[in-house]
């Protein structure tokens, strides 16, 4: 996917909530500073939670860092890859992992792996002995941009994604973009989603860029995959400093995600995250071009860059499904839904909307704005 690039220089982002400060660690290569990392919190000792694709790539040379670095490691507790995974059934079964291993709250769990991974190990963190520590290793782009970085941990219910979870922020992030080579392009490409939908909250330079040269192209450098995700980050951290708790301008991140993640529901998980964020951003997008919220260039603008990407720029499944999802949305108050509305590239609105008014917006964002 990329190639090596020993001249990518590392990057830290500091993070400074109103609960936790924190580093995230961008590089190429630098999985092997995980030890250093581990043991700058604090922690002599940890347990690596990771999922059964990434483990048996990245686990054994985490746990050589760490013991490298004095890290006492115990035996690392594994989990069906996968978004079905995320349910209270496997966590629990993590959290009993946990107490077997003894873990106190000097110890640390180390996330290594994609968003799921960081969401399952973060609540499990967050929940044993009522909070340690958690240090995010994220594996995939997704997990780079986003998920590792402001707190956020959920688990799913039938009726709905992440309605159960806390939020615990970690000690520290490591991204290694070097671990984005055995990611399949597919899922790379899917990652971009939220990529795109950071550039579009705050960034109309990165988005021009992005819809020149996707990131997702062939030959894309570690130098610039490093560059990528440390300005995603700094543009995450801008947003969670400034509103840990999501009451205000941290609901500007769920930009695309109102429509996302009904789409992602109702296809059962089939598609990927990134894919229906790419999907919810345009349709939102189109349909607020027709209500005269952002003008009919903004729209196309946004889905140049999607469609740049080969992502899906919108969806055919039926709209009282995808209401049926949203009805159950955790950004529900009442009769109503707080959407995040695209004013321009950089400029975003958070409205509240009936759910009659979120079935309108379905069907105007289904078509092409001409």
């Amino acid at each position: 996917m990329s190639e090596i690039n020993p001249c990518a220089a590392p990057r830290t982002v500091h993070v400074g909530t109103a609960s936790r400060s924190y580093d995230v660690h961008v590089g190429a290569g630098n999985l092997d500073d995980l030890g250093r990392v581990v043991a700058g919190t604090g922690s002599s000792r940890a347990c690596v939670i990771t999922e059964t694709n990434v483990g048996p790539l990245y686990a054994q040379a985490a746990e050589t860092s760490l013991a490298d670095a004095g890290v006492d490691v115990t035996d690392r507790l594994v989990f069906p890859a996968g978004e079905a995974s995320k349910s209270l059934a496997v966590l629990g079964g993590l959290l009993e992992g946990l107490a077997e291993r003894g873990l106190t709250r000097d110890d640390a769990v180390i996330a290594l792996g994609g968003g799921v991974t960081g969401d399952m190990a973060g609540l499990c963190a967050a929940l044993y002995l009522r909070g340690i520590r958690v240090v995010q290793v994220p594996t995939s782009l997704l997990a780079m941009v986003d998920s590792s970085v402001g707190g956020k941990t959920a688990v799913d219910l039938p009726a709905g994604k992440n309605l159960v979870g806390a939020f615990w922020q970690p000690s520290a992030v490591l991204a290694d973009v070097r671990c984005l080579a055995s990611v399949p392009h597919e899922l790379l490409t899917d990652s971009c989603g939220e990529v795109i939908k950071h550039a579009v909250l705050a960034d109309p330079a990165l988005l021009d860029e992005l819809t020149e040269r996707p990131l997702n192209a062939p030959g894309t450098d570690e130098g610039r995959l490093v560059d990528v995700v440390t300005r995603n980050v700094e543009i995450k951290r801008d947003v969670v400093d400034a509103d840990e708790r999501e009451r205000g301008l941290r609901q500007t991140l769920n930009l695309g995600h109102t429509i996302g993640h009904a789409i992602e529901s109702a296809s059962d998980f089939t598609l990927g995250h990134g894919s229906c964020v790419a999907a919810g951003l345009c349709m939102m997008t189109r349909a607020s071009a027709r209500r005269g919220w952002c003008t009919s260039e903004t729209a196309a603008r946004i889905e140049r860059c999607v469609a740049a990407h080969a992502l899906p720029t919108g969806c055919d499944l039926p709209a009282d499904l995808l209401l049926h999802y949203m009805a159950h949305d955790k950004k529900r108050h009442g009769g109503s839904v707080n959407i995040v509305v695209p004013v321009e590239v950089g400029h975003v609105e958070v409205r509240r909307a009936t759910l009659d008014e979120l079935r309108e917006l379905v069907e105007l964002g289904r078509e092409e704005v001409r």
